[in-house]
């Protein structure tokens, strides 16, 4: 009897070790698996990498911010790598983002070509990529949020009309590389044909601000009677008008630049050359980006163009 007693208990003992098991396996499977949640049941961060062409630029400076505040607002782990405008820091700083496996890469090219192999091996991958600012050539990423460049260069070109009268000649300080800077100068081109005493004498590159002034200088010289100079941005066009104050002709050329940053908007109320420049809005650019990566992401609809209309500040102030 008692052997059988001390039998009886230790299979109870036994049965109760297994309920008490079972309870806890499915206590441990309860969590949620897929859909950024871990096994506790909280929720994966969101890890987003960006690649930007610069940070010597106030551009770029208000669109890193921009995409920081909305990062920091949505609860996503943002990190940002600046290239300076060095294509192979930027790609390897692309590769190290595969590597980390992040959910999605933001990226404004240093060379619009030159971007397209690592963003198919981020696709490859199953990172989506949104390109900012400036787009890719050869491959097409997830989204672009961008200036409409292409409109943009046609306010240019308009404004440069009423800047000299609708006849003279005229030249364009270029970055060939960047595929926002070529639709701008498309946009440039279309609209001056439209005007038929309005001759394109010379497009020259002229990337940062010293190199920039330089081309000015030698666009001055070479064409004593020159009417005017578009600069497809703000140190572009600020270097033309340093070339036209020291060349003594800021009565004969007029200056259209791009961008809109202060120190441009402060050159048109100040200096006589500077005739107007296009604005474009880097914050809502850096904010939009983010957002379309987040969709992207969430598996939500996403456009894949999402332009940025761009606006003119004159001497009479900013105008849409």
């Amino acid at each position: 009897m008692k052997k059988f007693g001390k039998v009886a208990v230790k299979m109870m003992m036994v049965s109760s070790l297994f309920l008490l098991g079972a309870c806890g396996s499915q206590g441990e499977s309860s969590a949620p698996s897929g859909s950024g949640a871990t096994t506790d049941g909280a929720k994966k961060e969101i890890t987003i990498g960006a690649s930007l062409l610069t940070q010597q630029h106030p551009f770029y400076v208000s669109l890193k911010n921009a995409m920081e505040e909305e990062a920091k607002a949505d609860g996503v782990n943002l990190q940002v790598s600046v290239a300076n405008q060095d294509l192979n820091k930027q790609l390897s700083d692309i590769e190290d983002f595969i590597t980390k496996g992040v959910d999605a890469i933001i990226l404004s090219p240093v060379d619009s070509k030159g971007v397209a192999g690592a963003i198919s091996k981020a696709k490859a991958a199953n990172i989506p990529v949104i390109t900012v600012d400036i787009s890719a050539a050869g491959v097409e990423p997830d989204a672009h949020v961008a200036t409409d460049n292409l409109a943009g260069g046609k306010l240019a070109g308009e404004e440069m009309a009423k800047a000299i009268g609708e006849k003279g000649k005229v030249a364009v300080i270029d970055y060939p590389t960047v595929q926002s800077v070529i639709d701008r100068v498309t946009g440039f081109k279309e609209a001056i044909a439209k005007y038929p005493n309005i001759e394109i004498v010379s497009v020259q590159p002229g990337i940062t601000r010293p190199e920039a002034l330089t081309t000015a200088q030698n666009m001055i010289q070479a064409n004593g009677d020159l009417a005017g100079i578009f600069g497809f941005g703000d140190d572009a066009a600020l270097a033309a008008v340093a070339a036209i104050k020291t060349a003594g002709k800021e009565d004969q050329i007029k200056v259209i630049g791009f961008d809109g940053m202060e120190e441009a908007r402060n050159a048109v109320k100040n200096e006589k050359t500077f005739y107007s420049v296009i604005t474009q809005h880097p914050d809502e650019i850096g904010k939009q980006g983010v957002q379309a990566a987040m969709k992207i992401i969430k598996k939500e609809a996403v456009e894949k163009l999402i332009p940025v209309t761009p606006g003119v500040f004159s001497k009479e102030g900013e105008k849409k």
